[in-house]
């Protein structure tokens, strides 16, 4: 965690989350960490990480089975993937957009730079 970090921690959580899915280290249908053992692996407060759990639980990318713990979604890969991208969209895009703007950076020398860099 980057407790320095403007990133609220429940959504640093959420994307350590997202990580753990899509390096299949979590895998679908399985249990994830109880709230309990994520918040005592990562240094933070019980309820912190609750709150990543609801963003998870409310993006059906996990699901709470009764006196069971959580478990990851069938989909839930494709769920991370989609979510991110909602995220690039509604965040990183403006933000990108505004700073080409400032800095007169137009699109085809963005896209340049693309190509150099996509290796």
């Amino acid at each position: 965690m980057d407790f320095r970090s403007d990133r609220p921690i429940y959504r640093q959580i959420v994307d350590y989350c997202f990580n753990c899915i899509l390096s299949n280290a979590w895998k679908a249908g399985e249990r994830v960490p109880s709230v309990r053992e994520l918040a005592i692996s990562m240094s933070v407060n019980t309820h912190t990480v609750l709150k990543a759990y609801d963003f998870l639980q409310n993006h059906g990318i996990i699901e709470s089975r009764r006196g069971m713990g959580y478990y990851l979604c069938i989909d839930a890969p494709e769920r991370v993937n989609s979510t991110r991208r909602e995220d690039f969209f509604e965040n990183i895009v403006p933000d990108l957009f505004q700073q080409m703007s400032l800095l007169s950076i137009s699109l085809e020398e963005l896209i340049d730079a693309y190509n150099r860099n996509k290796g």
